[in-house]
């Protein structure tokens, strides 16, 4: 046994007894979590005294803990030490890195995107760049996650990274100075007519509320603003106070926003809003989607319960639970459900009951019969349950078949790197289009790429196959099989041509993001983007804003969003 199995495994072992010693006599609750410590210590003990080879004690009781908080909720997680880096990063939006994106493609990690600004950047780097080598040691076959712990740690150190860039034969050396990265919450904020501005909100780290409300009283003080689009879409949360922080922005001081309710009464607190807002009056709309959870939906749902403002989209993810981050030996920690929260009018919208499990130890969806209605602030009918039920609702975005597969197999990526790499600049990225000169050469450039792909259609065809050969009636319908499969058949060309719309728009904020990066792919985005015009239209008919909040709308909104 090496010095540090050692050592973990002793530490083990004197922990337990400790523990053992100080519960054991107490009975109950207490003697049961005495006992299984003893049962692991023992059984680890023996593990490494008998097994016919050597174990890694700390290996398996990561194992072994992993699998015992899989029996909970997927929120409460293990966070070895190796990991902290990452885990900083979600909550603080700060580590230190080289400030890029990464991917697996191939036998190589590709740099997708550099931050603007950051080491990568300033190095050079671009996407699309294949990194072959770092400090000297060969990276092929390295998944993201090894290359990313090697870019990742200390500021201030330099790394040596031999680069092949798309197009170009001979690789490079470029070298690269970590420094202490902190991503932005608010990639962008604009207008996005004469009247109407925009926040893009990613994350809940900290600062988060301070950046939305910089945001805000620029495009106040600079603009004839009449109303403001908050952008909560694919926000998957962060820190509860930061949500508290953003809604303060538009609501009076003293303001209820969430309540955590746990089993113990130290986690039980109302969480209100604590400083003078900076606007109560402006027409809000917030924009949401399933990938909105967690602080995303204590904003939306509190905005929606006070009825200070339309909430637009599709219903959220449903996450009503609070976990607290608790720190264990050896830099190690974990993440804790510790409680549910609860929005203004009493509800919780956790969608998943993850405290009583089935017969067979699943986790289901809270079912209708469950589902309680509530209260807004005006008397409108909210339900808990299942996420924010969104006022003006919108169709999902439906991604097609041929769409998924030139994305996950990089073409979409290879075809922006390639068109970058024979053109110097192109239009401001809310100008530039993807003109259908451009999406023939899109086109063109497919004509020796593998992008495979099949219909549901097919696949149903397919299993009907199966089907009837194991029951032997195969042989009865195959010239009808052969018939349809024929029919079925599709053509991949005529598919690229069916869903130009959709394949132009993921073509173009690609290739604007090679120019103008993150901030530009979004500002593309908004050109095409049918819940964003639904919104500047909510807001702008005060009428219908107003008549929605006050609960006498009753005049469906239409919007389908293909």
């Amino acid at each position: 046994m090496n010095k540090v199995s050692h050592l973990f495994f002793t530490t083990i072992i004197a922990v337990s007894i400790i523990i053992s010693s100080q519960v054991s006599a107490q009975g109950g609750h207490n003697f049961e979590i005495s006992k299984s410590l003893d049962i692991y210590s023992t059984l680890l003990k023996e593990l490494d005294k008998n097994y016919a080879e050597e174990i890694n004690p700390e290996d398996l009781t990561e194992a072994a803990i992993g699998s015992m908080l899989e029996t909970l909720d997927p929120y409460t997680v293990f966070v070895p030490e190796s990991r902290a880096e990452d885990f900083k990063m979600l909550t603080t939006g700060q580590y230190g890195g080289i400030g890029a994106l990464i991917h697996k493609q191939g036998d190589y990690v590709v740099i997708s995107e550099p931050y603007k600004g950051f080491p990568a950047y300033k190095a050079g780097l671009k996407a699309g760049d294949k990194i072959l080598e770092i400090n000297g040691e060969s990276a092929k076959d390295k998944s993201s996650s090894d290359v990313s712990d090697i870019l990742k740690g200390q500021p201030g150190v330099k790394l040596e990274l031999l680069i092949q860039s798309y197009g170009d034969d001979e690789p490079v050396i470029k070298e690269v100075t970590r420094e202490k990265i902190r991503i932005p919450n608010v990639p962008y904020y604009g207008m996005v007519n004469e009247n109407i501005g925009y926040i893009k909100l990613t994350n809940f780290t900290k600062n988060a509320g301070n950046e939305v409300k910089q945001a805000f009283l620029d495009l106040k003080n600079n603009n004839d603003l009449k109303g403001i689009i908050i952008d909560l879409r694919g926000n998957g949360g962060g820190l509860l106070n930061e949500a508290v922080n953003l809604t303060n922005i538009f609501v009076d001081k003293g303001q209820l926003i969430v309540s955590t309710k746990g089993k113990l009464a130290a986690k039980n607190h109302d969480h209100k809003t604590r400083f003078a807002p900076n606007d109560t009056e402006i027409p809000l709309a917030v924009v949401v989607d399933k990938g909105s959870a967690s602080a995303s939906e204590i904003v939306a749902g509190a905005i929606q319960d006070i009825d200070r403002g339309v909430i637009l989209g599709q219903s959220t993810y449903g996450k009503g639970l609070v976990q607290n981050v608790v720190p264990l030996a050896y830099g190690t920690q974990v993440k804790i459900t510790v409680a549910k929260y609860y929005i203004p009018s009493g509800r919780c919208i956790q969608a998943i009951d993850y405290f009583h499990k089935d017969e067979n130890g699943d986790s289901k969806q809270i079912p209708d019969s469950l589902i309680t209605d509530f209260s807004t602030r005006n008397g409108r009918q909210v339900f808990d349950g299942g996420g924010i039920e969104p006022d003006i609702k919108s169709d999902a975005f439906k991604l097609s078949k041929i769409s998924k597969v030139l994305i996950t197999k990089f073409l979409v990526f290879d075809y922006a790197n390639y068109y970058a790499s024979k053109h110097d600049e192109i239009l401001p990225a809310e100008e530039f289009v993807v003109t259908d000169d451009i999406y023939d050469d899109f086109i063109l450039f497919l004509e020796d790429k593998d992008y495979k792909y099949k219909t549901d259609s097919e696949t149903a065809l397919e299993k009907l196959k199966k089907s009837t050969e194991k029951e032997h009636y195969f042989e009865a319908i195959e010239e009808d099989y052969d018939k349809l499969q024929k029919k079925l058949m599709h053509d991949k060309k005529e598919d690229l041509r069916k869903h130009a719309k959709q394949i132009k728009e993921f073509l173009q904020e690609e290739i604007v993001a090679r120019y103008y990066y993150q901030q530009g792919r979004v500002i593309n985005s908004l050109e095409t983007d049918e819940s964003i015009a639904t919104a500047i239209e909510l807001l702008e008919a005060e009428n219908t804003y107003a008549a929605i909040l006050d609960g006498t709308y009753e005049k469906e909104f239409e919007n389908d969003e293909k």
